[in-house]
C-alpha cells in the first residue's frame, strides 16, 4: 500500500452559512406532531441545555445558553417554549420566534442562581395551560432513550411534575434519534449545505494545525491554528501530545516532541475532524515506531476502504459492524466505539453500526467515518469526517438549492476515487476538505496513504 505524495483537494470557507428558514421549521413541526401522532401522544415536552440542545434547536432554532429551557409541544397548537431569564434576549435567533409562530414565557427557576424567582408561574400551572392532564400521553424528550421506555433523560424536578400530572409518559427522544427512523437522521439539502460549510471550516482548521506542526512549541501555540470563526462547537476541542496525553484532554500546556504521537479534533455543528498520528517524517530513531505504517496504517486503511465500499443506501449496518470487527481484530487494533456514527447538530446522535443491527442506510443520514483503532505502541490512526448519504432526489435537491456545495463534495468524492483508490458510491458525500486522508507522518503532511491499484 503506497504512500503518495499529493495536493489534497482544498476549498475555502463559502461566504455565507446556510440557515433553514420559518418554513423548514414548520415543516419539521408538522413532521413531529405525525411522529406524536404514530407514536399515540398528546404532548412533547423537550429539554434542553447548554450541552443537550440539539433537539430543542432542531425543532425552533433556539439552543438555551447558560440555562435550562423546555418546549411544549401539543397536537394543533402552536408551541411554547419555556425560558430562564437571560434566554428571553435570546429567543429572536429562532425563526419561528421571529415569525411570530413560537410562544414564549419565563419560568424564572430556570434562570441562574441568585436572579429572582419571584415573577413566574409553577411549571404544573403552565403545563396545565397547555392541556396536559391526567389522561394526556406525555412523550419526554431529553438528549438519549433508553430500552426501558420509563427512563426518562429529563432533569428529576421535571420529570416529577410531568409525572404528577399525567399518567402516561414515556421517553420519546428515538422520535428524534433512533438510527433508522430518527427525524434528525434525514437531512435536508439546506442542513448537508450548512454542515459542509462547517466541515470545512474544521478540516481546514485541521489542515492549518497539522501544517504548524513544530517541535518545541506548546500544545496552546498548537491550537492557535485550529481556526475557530465563531460558530458553537459540537463537542471540546482537543490537542493531545507527549508521554503524558490524556484522551479527551484539551491542550493543557504539553511540549510537542519529535517521536511523540499527537492528536487532535475540531467540532462543530455536523462536523468533527479529528486525527492522530506521530510528530516525525518517517520511522526510526526519533521517528515513528518501526512498523506502524505496514503493521498498523495499513490495515486500517485496508478495512476503511471496504468501509466505504458498503457505505450505501440500504446497506446494513450489523453487517458493517461485524465485518469491520474481522478486519481489525480487537486483540491488534482495540476498536472500542461502533465503527461509524450519526453526526448533527450533536457530535454522537446515535448509530446504525452495532452487532447483530438491522438498520438500513438511508438518504439523508450524516455520518462520521470514526472508526478508532488504538495500540500500546503504535497509539492510533485515523480518518475521521463526516459524510452524508443522499439519494438522487436528494442530491437533485441539493443541486437545485447549492450547487456550489454539492460541486465540492463530487470533487472531493472523486479525489477519493481516483487518487486514494476508496470505493466510493455516487450517493455518498464528502463534506471534509480531508476526505479518506491519513497522513501518517505529521512533519511531512504531503504524504498520504492510499489503497494499491
Amino acid at each position: 500500500m503506497p504512500l503518495i505524495e499529493t495536493d489534497v483537494p482544498q476549498f475555502p470557507t463559502p461566504a455565507v452559512y446556510p440557515k433553514a428558514d420559518a418554513a423548514e421549521f414548520e415543516d419539521r413541526l408538522v413532521r413531529t406532531r405525525s411522529a406524536m401522532a404514530r407514536a399515540g401522544l398528546t404532548h412533547l415536552v423537550v429539554y434542553g441545555d447548554r450541552e443537550h440542545s440539539a433537539n430543542l434547536a432542531w425543532l425552533t432554532g433556539f439552543d438555551p445558553r447558560f440555562e435550562e429551557a423546555l418546549l411544549i409541544l401539543r397536537l394543533g397548537s402552536t408551541p411554547l417554549v419555556v425560558v430562564g431569564t437571560e434566554c428571553e434576549s435570546y429567543l429572536p435567533i429562532s425563526p419561528l420566534f421571529r415569525a411570530g409562530r413560537l410562544r414564549s414565557e419565563r419560568f424564572e427557576p430556570f434562570s441562574l442562581l441568585g436572579i429572582s424567582r419571584d415573577n413566574s408561574r409553577a411549571l404544573e400551572d403552565i403545563l396545565r395551560d397547555e392541556a396536559v392532564e391526567a389522561e394526556s400521553r406525555v412523550g419526554c424528550v431529553g438528549w438519549k432513550y433508553y430500552s426501558a421506555g420509563e427512563h426518562l433523560d429529563i432533569p428529576s424536578f421535571l420529570a416529577d411534575t410531568v409525572r404528577g400530572i399525567a399518567r402516561h409518559v414515556v421517553n420519546a427522544t428515538a422520535i428524534f434519534q433512533h438510527p433508522g427512523t430518527g427525524l434528525r437522521t434525514f437531512c435536508s439539502a439546506t442542513e448537508i449545505a450548512a454542515f459542509e460549510y462547517t466541515n470545512i471550516v474544521a478540516s481546514n482548521g485541521m489542515r492549518s494545525l497539522i501544517a504548524a506542526i513544530a517541535p518545541g512549541m506548546t500544545d496552546y501555540a498548537l491550537a492557535e491554528h485550529m481556526g475557530f470563526n465563531g460558530l458553537p462547537h459540537s463537542c471540546h476541542w482537543t490537542v493531545k501530545t507527549g508521554p503524558k496525553r490524556i484522551s479527551l484532554a484539551s491542550a493543557s500546556g504539553n511540549v510537542v516532541e519529535r517521536g511523540q504521537p499527537l492528536s487532535a479534533n475540531i467540532g462543530l455543528a455536523g462536523a468533527n475532524c479529528c486525527r492522530c498520528a506521530w510528530v516525525a517524517v518517517g520511522e526510526g530513531e526519533g521517528g515513528a515506531p518501526a512498523g506502524y505504517v505496514e503493521q498498523f496504517v495499513e490495515p486500517y486503511v485496508a478495512a476503511m476502504g471496504e468501509w466505504f465500499a458498503r457505505f450505501r443506501l440500504g446497506a446494513i449496518g450489523g453487517e458493517t459492524d461485524s465485518r469491520m470487527r474481522e478486519l481489525l481484530p480487537a486483540d491488534v487494533f482495540h476498536v472500542k466505539l461502533n465503527p461509524g456514527h450519526l453526526i448533527h447538530l450533536d457530535e454522537w446522535v446515535s448509530t446504525p453500526f452495532y452487532p447483530r443491527s438491522e438498520i438500513e442506510l438511508h438518504s439523508g443520514m450524516a455520518i462520521q467515518s470514526d472508526v478508532i483503532p488504538s495500540h500500546p505502541v503504535f497509539v492510533s490512526t485515523r480518518m475521521e469526517d463526516t459524510f452524508v448519504l443522499a439519494d438522487a432526489d436528494l442530491r437533485g435537491e441539493l443541486e437545485r438549492l447549492y450547487p456550489d456545495c454539492l460541486a465540492r463534495c463530487i470533487a472531493r468524492r472523486d479525489f477519493m476515487r481516483s487518487v486514494l483508490g476508496f470505493q466510493v458510491a455516487d450517493e455518498v458525500l464528502p463534506l471534509s476538505n480531508l476526505p479518506g486522508v491519513i497522513q501518517p507522518y505529521l512533519l511531512a503532511p504531503e504524504k498520504v496513504v492510499a489503497l494499491p491499484k
